[in-house]
């Protein structure tokens, strides 16, 4: 569970290597119906993912992206799990 009240838990790996594993503030995402945003607490879901770069706001203002070709992501319990 999130350790912050206003973050949630992003995992984003693939079967080589996590790429990230902590709370963040927001993750951005190229969805295959669109970009979305997901924020702490968001409905629980599942979609997929088509070529584009995660944005990822952390604390303390700092952003990380991440290129990606596909995936499956999931999000429930105030958790992403991306699957590269």
């Amino acid at each position: 569970m999130a350790e912050y009240p206003n973050t949630f838990d992003l995992v984003i790996a693939s079967v080589q290597e996590t790429q990230y594993d902590g709370p963040v503030l927001a993750a951005t995402l190229p969805g295959s119906e669109g970009e979305m945003t997901i924020m702490p607490h968001h409905e629980a879901f599942v979609t997929t993912l088509k070529p584009g770069t995660i944005t990822v706001r952390i604390m303390g203002g700092e952003t990380r992206t991440f290129s990606i070709e596909n995936g499956v992501l999931e999000c429930s319990n105030n958790r992403v799990v991306v699957l590269l």
